[in-house]
């Protein structure tokens, strides 16, 4: 059975609307162990014949039985499968990787086999064409003789059976050519078919066997009985015929082929910096923004939440305007009073404390020292509904509000502007004008970018409206306030609040005499309430942020498919000796999507730090509240990990499928 033989093989290119017969019916046997010299002008479509021997390229039309297997048919995984095992190839341009060593170069095949080849071998077959001392070096550290040896050596990393040699000396000086062809020579001496394409006859003169080309069918077939550069055959071991040997079907995904894949992805990075860079920016900028406007939304929301605790618990909130007024639109405005707290204090006895409150603005001096502060006037139930006891000095009594003293209970931040780190207990302030004397300091509390929970005065409610005349919804501004800004109502338990809140509507309509077809005048609410309303607002900041962010790393992806699909012209050379050595779709698709996922996980890890010293030195500096969580990491990083192959998928598949034969002439 011979090794190679071919029935009526017809092969054509499209040209235009039409197409162009390049091969007219060739039939040809091809035995084992023979060193054939396949000749013909340009054009004579010898090249395109040694295409389809070496599954390159399918022909139009025909047999072609490789080893006893008909082969004509097979799909691109199952040609670059049984290249990978059967077949070393020799190419006139070498087709070396550029920024691989010789001893990578030649292991390449080896990757896509699945065999478990040594590096030993490699080395040794460096030493066998005369290069163990280049084995570091890269291609273009080398002569073109050597860069050719290397081809040669390249080309017996997997054992083939058949070596095909497209002109392998046409860029070489004389006496390298010779060097090369006595190679050959020797590898057909040890058993090794030899099948070589020239169109000189000095070349041809090394083969055994001349067969002619023109015109797309062969001419002559003759016998060369005296070959340049003849070495005597040594004992070689016959290629098995049987096809179990050469499955059609690609080897797995292998360590050794992430490897390889990884770092050819490495080296096309630092070979292209700038344009790395570059690319990486995009989502660099992308997974910075996730994160830092993520912090500082989750920082907004447990700011929220903690002023919203710190408000206390299980409290229902009264104010004197309608709910549409509360949203900021046009409603209704009623009036609260001293006396409807005491109402409706009595209301249920679920009912724990009842407190009323008027705030406003004044400037608080103390000697050379002033400051503009909130002043609140609460009566003696504020301090325990609020958990709000002062941790120096005390609150003020009963008595105290009744007698209308002025006494008043400072935060820290009023203390920090006016005593600085001196005792103000037992000092004398001057609110609006208005002595006062400081018997207690609040607890911390804590401040927003928005707030300062800290930066207030608390005084008894009756010295607020009588002797700062604070005034609440309603009233007029002056001497003798009337009326409340608010009123809080504590509960027993949270399942009680509902009952409770329904009680005090039905208290506040009567006693504001609405009709059943009017809105209530005035908003009751809970701190759920608020905690949801505030919480929704603050999800919704979020998200617009989130979303800009999200533009930003989509930016990213697209700058990265941009530079991956120039990556694949620049390496469709690559593409295609890769493919020509053995490497299934599978493994280059896979080459290009870790190179993306390089660039887009580079971006990711950079972004990410970036991010964090960002939302560290809003809190730092600005006095934003930013809290990074590991959720947010974790998104901004999977997302940048899924730019990198979505994005990246497009330009890899497009590498994947291009045909060996093209990319290999690729200019």
């Amino acid at each position: 059975m011979p090794i190679i033989k071919l029935e009526n093989i017809r092969h054509s290119y499209k040209v235009g609307s039409g197409s162009l017969l390049v091969l007219k019916g060739i039939d040809l046997s091809i035995e084992q162990g023979e060193f054939v010299a396949i000749m013909g002008p340009s054009g004579s479509g010898k090249s395109t014949l040694l295409q389809i021997l070496g599954l390159l390229e399918r022909p139009s039309q025909g047999k072609y039985f490789l080893l006893g297997k008909d082969v004509s048919d097979l799909s691109d995984d199952e040609g670059a499968s049984l290249r990978s095992k059967t077949i070393g190839f020799v190419f006139q341009m070498f087709n070396l990787l550029s920024r691989t060593s010789a001893v990578d170069n030649v292991l390449l095949p080896a990757i896509y086999s699945g065999n478990a080849v040594p590096i030993s071998k490699a080395k040794e077959l460096l030493a066998d064409v005369g290069l163990q001392d280049r084995e570091e070096h890269k291609p273009n550290q080398l002569s073109g003789g050597q860069q050719q040896r290397v081809a040669i050596a390249r080309s017996l990393i997997n054992s083939p059976k058949i070596i095909f040699a497209d002109e392998p000396t046409g860029n070489l000086a004389s006496d390298q050519a010779e060097e090369i062809l006595r190679k050959l020579s020797e590898l057909n001496a040890r058993g090794i078919t030899v099948i070589m394409v020239t169109h000189e006859p000095d070349i041809a003169a090394y083969a055994k066997r001349i067969i002619k080309i023109k015109d797309g069918a062969i001419q002559s077939d003759e016998k060369n009985l005296n070959p340049k550069g003849f070495v005597s055959e040594k004992s070689a071991v016959p290629p098995s015929l049987n096809g179990n040997d050469y499955s059609h079907l690609p080897p797995k995904l292998s360590l050794l082929e992430i490897k390889e894949n990884s770092l050819s992805a490495l080296r096309a990075i630092s070979a292209n910096k700038t344009r790395s860079f570059l690319s990486v920016l995009g989502i660099l900028i992308g997974v910075c923004s996730v994160i830092a406007m993520l912090a500082i939304g989750r920082g907004a929301q447990k700011s929220i939440e903690a002023r919203i605790s710190g408000l206390g618990s299980n409290l229902i909130m009264i104010w004197p305007f309608s709910s549409s007024a509360f949203h900021g639109g046009t409603g209704s405005v009623s009036r609260l009073s001293i006396p409807d707290v005491e109402e409706i204090s009595h209301l249920s006895s679920h009912i724990i404390a009842v407190n009323g409150e008027v705030s406003g603005s004044a400037q608080v001096v103390y000697k050379d020292k002033n400051t503009n502060t909130e002043v609140d006037g609460d009566m003696t139930s504020f301090a325990p509904m609020h958990s709000d006891e002062p941790y120096y000095g005390r609150f003020f009594t009963q008595e105290e509000n009744d007698e209308v003293a002025r006494v008043a209970v400072l935060g820290q931040t009023v203390v920090n502007n006016l005593f600085g780190k001196a005792d103000p207990v037992g000092k004398r302030i001057k609110i609006n004008r208005v002595s006062f004397e400081v018997i207690g300091i609040l607890p911390p509390k804590g401040s927003s970018a928005w707030h300062d929970q800290d930066d207030v005065i608390v005084i008894p409610l009756k010295t607020a409206m009588m002797r700062l005349g604070l005034n609440g919804w309603g009233g007029s501004i002056g001497h003798g306030g009337r009326y409340l800004n608010r009123m809080e109502v504590e509960c027993d338990t949270p399942q009680s609040i509902d009952g409770v809140m329904s009680k005090i509507k039905t208290f506040l309509r009567t006693r504001h005499h609405l009709p059943a077809y009017k809105d209530d005048d005035f908003t009751v609410r809970n701190m759920q309430d608020i905690q949801s309303a505030l919480t929704g607002t603050t999800k919704t900041f979020g998200i617009l942020l989130g979303i800009v962010a999200a533009i930003s790393i989509l930016v990213g992806g697209i700058g990265i498919m941009n530079i991956m699909l120039v990556s694949v012209t620049e390496r469709t050379r690559e593409i295609g000796l890769r493919k020509a050595v053995g490497a299934p779709r599978r493994a280059i698709l896979t080459q290009f999507l870790i190179e993306s996922a390089f660039l887009s996980l580079l971006g990711g890890t950079i972004g990410v730090l970036l991010g964090i010293g960002i939302s560290f030195m809003m809190t730092h500096y600005a006095g934003w509240s930013a809290i990074v969580t590991p959720q947010s990491i974790l998104l901004a990083f999977g997302c940048s990990a899924m730019i990198g192959i979505v994005f990246g998928f497009w330009p890899a598949r497009k590498a994947s499928l291009l045909s060996p034969i093209e990319a290999l002439r690729y200019e």
